[in-house]
């Protein structure tokens, strides 16, 4: 009988420690979790400083012209857009938040100005045709999208990071840039286009 209450006795103490270590784990992954978590989620100084050295581009200056084949067949030059507005993303397929930005483009922007004196045109950097059009397929999108498969249209505006996003009003001028993709910048997107429509 003694050695069965000792037993016991070692047993319920080896549980209590081991609930007490897994406890002492929760509240510091508690206490120490969202900091890291939202230090991760923002841009360093040196990566927003690495964005716009990088930005060749920006709000006020003239959008450069090209001329860019879209999936449709036809082909598309800036200059000629002069008296609307157009939106320039560029993008890739391998790209989560560009697939986030594709994903909200058809509903959240060419629904949402329909009628309007809107281009869109989502311009796919350094793929193939074929891999830009099997993707368009897969995911059911029915817009055009451009194709700069040499990154040649791209190296006119930015020399990294995507999707990059450029609002460009009826004169030709840039209103509104961006790098990434996330909530805040698709509600200033459609801002920006807003406000170069009025």
């Amino acid at each position: 009988m003694a050695i069965q209450t000792k037993h016991k006795k070692r047993g319920s103490t080896l549980t209590l420690i081991l609930m007490l270590v897994v406890l002492v784990g929760l509240v510091v992954a508690i206490i120490f979790w969202p900091v890291e978590a939202k230090a991760a989620a923002m841009p360093t100084t040196t990566e927003q400083e690495d964005v716009e050295a990088t930005t060749l581009v920006r709000t006020g200056d003239i959008a450069p012209d090209f001329t860019v084949k879209m999936t449709s067949g036809d082909k598309v030059t800036l200059s000629s857009l002069r008296g609307k507005v157009v939106l320039v993303t560029f993008w890739a397929t391998w790209c989560p938040p560009c697939r986030q930005e594709l994903a909200h483009m058809q509903e959240g922007v060419i629904d949402q100005f329909a009628g309007s004196d809107l281009v869109v045109l989502p311009i796919s950097r350094g793929e193939t045709r074929a891999t830009v059009e099997s993707f368009i397929h897969k995911m059911g999108y029915t817009f055009p999208v451009g194709i700069d498969e040499n990154k040649s249209i791209y190296l006119k505006y930015a020399t990294n990071y995507i999707p990059r996003a450029f609002v460009i009003d009826k004169k030709g001028r840039v209103v509104y840039n961006a790098a990434g993709y996330d909530e805040v910048i698709a509600r200033e997107i459609n801002e920006a286009i807003a406000a170069a429509l009025r």
